[in-house]
C-alpha cells in the first residue's frame, strides 16, 4: 500500500533560512532510500516562511526505515527551535 503525505512547516519570524537549510537537507539522502516514490520540498511563493515536504513510499516498512535513518535523526533534532507549526495530512494520489 502506497504512503503519501504532505507535511507543512511553518517556520518562526526570522528562522526561514535555517529551517529551509534542514529541509534541503533531507533531500538527496531521502530520494536514495529504498521504498522512496516521490521525495521533495516545497517553499510558498507567497509566503517564504511556509515549507511543503511532499512524499510517497511504496509500503509503511519504507516509511519506517525513512524514519531509522541518520538524516532523519538530525532533523527530528533540530526543526524544533525554527518551527512555529507543523502538521501531516494523508494523501490520496488520483492519477
Amino acid at each position: 500500500m502506497t504512503i503519501t503525505k504532505r507535511v507543512t512547516f511553518i517556520a518562526k519570524e526570522g528562522c526561514e533560512d535555517k529551517m529551509k537549510e534542514l529541509l534541503i537537507a533531507m533531500i538527496e539522502p531521502s530520494k536514495k532510500e529504498p521504498g522512496v516514490i516521490f521525495y521533495d520540498i516545497f517553499q510558498c511563493k507567497d509566503n517564504k516562511k511556509k515549507f511543503y515536504a511532499v512524499e510517497s513510499w511504496e509500503s509503511n516498512e519504507a516509511l519506517d526505515g525513512h524514519k531509522a535513518t541518520a538524516h532523519y535523526a538530525v532533523y527530528k533534532a533540530s526543526y524544533e527551535p525554527y518551527c512555529d507549526d507543523k502538521y501531516t495530512e494523508d494523501l490520496d494520489i488520483l492519477g
